[in-house]
């Protein structure tokens, strides 16, 4: 039995299993390309960090450092392994929305549009120029096809450097609650974040960027499961239906989409459970992360929190593996890569902060149709400018998967007026 599990999992590794009998345009040039090892590899490099840390933390707690502990390294360890105060666990968790202001009707409207346009041109360029990273040549000429950005994990880097300035900044100029959570505790949401975002862009090398998106509107399957799991969960009615519509939407496209044109790659078995890995840890990140709330802490402060440990991981890993210097010569040999990667992450960064302030002014249920609707508009982009084909029953597929979104956002705002306890909104950090 354990034989064949591990055969199926070497095919889906192999990436010439390409939808309509297509091979991909660059195979690998030996099994150590292969995605699954590469996986293997960055996880080992997480786990020479991991590991002593967890048993650092539990030497400290087990020695009750805390009490009697002193030097120079007593207020690094008590931040880092006891925080800096007690959990609030009995008291409503500190939420970073901002104080109602009255204001004019138009005022208002500005500030949606405001919202609105900031979401919409940071995610929109953040989808167009991820795919184009991932999916095309750099420095092509007509004696030279170029060559391929392949180390997924460099670009992760690159994000998370970039996010960690910007959280950093905002943390300096604007006034933050006290911040109390013991800092290895965001270790494992950036960890499951660093994973996700790892196979979300390593996806793309089989998958398309509007099945991609359909995968990530479908997740709030995988998020319930992780509820009930994680935070013990219960959910409504209405909300196993809206997951249901969306799987059947998902199956829809998916079964229904024709082959690429050209050589772009096309829906693989890689993919999908490379998506499936995408779901999984980041849904674990989002439950995760509701848990750390119950900390005394702003989104900006965990949007902190998580990017350190990210840029730990990642810069551990790069440089045991060697790729830190060539991802930097890769940058240098095209300095149109350079710009891209560069512009993906202010993106990343940018389109975080916009979220937060969305959320603060107008709530959750206006944040999630302007990004309901950024996710349709990044499939039709996608397919202008890349030539993805959708079938019209691919096209009903999608319809059926947003229609299933809105629909939860209706119900839940129906809820919310009826006076009943609506399910927490899934966690808005770390998003990319």
């Amino acid at each position: 039995m354990d034989a064949r599990w591990w055969a199926v999992v070497v095919l889906a590794a192999l990436p010439s299993l390409g939808a309509g009998g297509e091979t991909p345009e660059a195979p690998p040039e030996s099994w150590t390309q292969l995605w699954f090892f590469r996986f293997l590899v960055n996880a080992a490099g997480y786990a020479t960090f991991m590991v002593p840390g967890y048993f650092l933390v539990h030497y400290f707690r087990r020695k009750n450092y805390l009490e009697t502990g002193r030097g120079l390294c007593y207020p690094l360890i008590k931040a880092c392994v006891f925080g800096n105060e007690p959990k609030a666990s009995d008291e409503v968790p500190l939420a970073p929305r901002t104080e109602t202001v009255e204001t004019t009707p138009t005022w208002q409207a500005l500030k949606l549009l405001f919202c609105t346009l900031g979401l919409q041109v940071f995610y929109l360029t953040w989808g167009v120029l991820q795919e184009r990273v991932m999916t095309r040549s750099y420095g092509a000429t007509a004696t030279s096809p170029g060559e391929r950005f392949t180390d997924s994990q460099f670009l992760v880097l690159m994000n998370r450097v970039l996010a960690l300035i910007v959280a950093g900044l905002y943390c300096i100029l604007c006034k933050q609650p006290r911040h109390g959570a013991p800092m290895y505790r965001y270790s494992f949401a950036s960890l499951s974040n660093v994973l996700s975002s790892w196979c979300q862009y390593e996806a793309l090398k089989f998958i398309s960027f509007p099945t991609q998106v359909l995968a990530k509107a479908s997740k709030v399957i995988p998020v319930m499961l992780m509820g009930k799991l994680v935070s013990r969960r219960s959910y409504e009615h209405w909300e196993y239906l809206t997951a249901g519509l969306i799987s059947i939407g998902v199956s829809m496209f998916l079964l229904s989409s024709g082959p690429e044109p050209r050589s772009s790659p096309a829906t693989t078995l890689s993919g999908l459970i490379l998506l499936a890995g995408y779901i999984a840890f980041d849904s674990f990140t989002s439950n995760w992360q509701d848990a750390l709330f119950a900390y005394k802490m702003s989104s900006v402060q965990m949007m902190f929190g998580v990017n350190f440990f990210s840029c730990l991981f990642t810069v551990i890993s790069l440089l045991q593996q060697g790729a830190l210097l060539e991802g930097t010569r890769f940058m240098g040999r095209h300095s149109e890569f350079a710009a891209h990667a560069l512009l993906l992450s202010v993106c990343s960064a940018c389109g975080q902060l916009f979220i937060f302030y969305t959320i603060g002014q107008f709530g959750a249920a206006v944040f999630t149709i302007i990004m309901t609707l950024r996710q349709a508009i990044a499939i039709l982009l996608s397919c202008l400018l890349y030539g993805h084909t959708v079938t019209v029953v691919g096209g009903l597929g999608v319809a059926v998967v947003f229609a299933a979104l809105l629909l939860r956002v209706y119900a839940r705002g129906r809820l919310k007026q009826r006076g009943k306890k609506a399910v927490p909104v899934e966690s808005p950090v770390q998003k990319v």
